[in-house]
C-alpha cells in the first residue's frame, strides 16, 4: 500500500486499540494504564478513553487487587468461530459423540488458554449417571491430564513459557506434573487418577495438527460402571480414546509433512 492510501485509509482509534490488544497478549502478568501508554508511545488520556471502550465492550478488565490490565476470554471467544478452532470442534464433535455412545463414557476436548486448560467441547454419554466438564471451564493446567497431555510435547522454551503464563504454584505440585510429561509422551497418552475427584481415572489423548504439535486433548473422565447395557474397562476406553485422537489428527492434517 502506497503512502497515499495509507494516509486514505488511516483509522487512529482502531489502531490504538488493535495495538493494546496485540501488548495485553503477550503480557501474562498485565500492565498498568501508564505502562501501556509508555510502551506504545501514547498520552495516558489517549489510552484511558481507548481502555474504557475495550473493558465496556469485555475484551479487557481490571484486575481486582491492582491497577493492572489483562485481556479477558473475549477475545479466544471471537478466535473460536475463527475456521481452525471451528474445524477442530466441529471434526471432533461428531466422533466424541459417537465414542461416548458407544463405550458409555463422557467425554471433553480441551486447548490452552493463558497458562490454563480451557474447555471447548463437551459430550455426554447415554447413561443416566455421567461425570462431566462444563463447557468453557478453565481449569489448573497442574490439575488435568489434559494439561499433562498438552505440554508432553512441547520444547524447552514453550514450555517454560507455558508454565510462567500457568502461575505461581506449590513446588510439589509442579515437581509432579513435570515429571508425568516424560511418561505421557513416551506412551501417547495420560491415565491418572483424577487430581478433583475421588473415584474418577482420567484418561486423556493428543490431538496433532499438520506442524506434529498437540493443538487439543480430548479427556474422558472414567468411572468404572456397575450396571448397564455398555460395560467397558479402562482399557478398553483407553484404546478406543487413542484410536479416534488418531484419527482426529490425520483429519487436522498431522502427518501431511511426512
Amino acid at each position: 500500500m502506497s503512502d497515499d492510501e495509507d494516509d486514505k485509509y488511516r483509522a487512529p482509534a482502531l489502531s490504538k486499540g488493535l495495538d493494546i490488544l496485540e501488548l495485553l497478549a503477550s503480557e501474562a502478568e498485565g500492565l498498568t494504564q501508564i505502562e501501556i501508554a509508555k510502551t506504545l508511545g501514547r498520552t495516558t488520556s489517549e489510552i484511558f478513553r481507548m481502555l474504557m471502550v475495550l473493558r465496556k465492550r469485555g475484551y479487557v478488565e481490571l484486575s481486582e487487587d491492582s491497577d493492572r490490565y489483562h485481556l479477558t476470554t473475549k477475545m479466544f471467544e471471537v478466535a473460536h468461530r475463527h475456521p481452525p478452532i471451528k474445524r477442530l470442534t466441529s471434526v471432533a464433535g461428531e466422533a466424541m459423540q459417537k465414542l461416548a455412545d458407544r463405550i458409555n463414557q463422557s467425554m471433553h476436548l480441551a486447548i490452552l488458554h493463558s497458562g490454563r486448560v480451557l474447555v471447548i467441547a463437551q459430550v455426554d454419554c447415554p447413561d443416566n449417571n455421567i461425570t462431566s466438564v462444563r463447557l468453557g471451564a478453565h481449569i489448573s493446567l497442574y490439575d488435568t491430564a489434559s494439561g499433562r497431555v498438552l505440554a508432553a510435547w512441547m520444547a524447552e522454551e514453550a514450555l517454560a513459557r507455558l508454565l510462567s503464563e500457568a502461575g505461581e504454584e506449590p513446588a510439589d505440585k509442579r515437581a509432579a506434573f513435570l515429571a508425568d510429561l516424560p511418561s505421557v509422551h513416551a506412551k501417547g497418552y495420560c491415565e491418572s487418577p483424577s487430581l478433583t475427584i475421588e473415584g474418577v481415572r482420567n484418561i486423556s489423548a493428543p490431538v496433532f495438527d499438520f506442524s506434529g504439535r498437540p493443538v487439543a486433548a480430548v479427556t474422558i473422565p472414567f468411572i468404572r460402571r456397575l450396571s448397564g447395557t455398555s460395560i467397558v474397562t479402562a482399557e478398553e476406553a483407553r484404546a478406543a480414546l487413542c484410536d479416534m485422537a488418531a484419527e482426529l489428527s490425520r483429519r487436522m492434517g498431522a502427518g501431511a509433512r511426512d
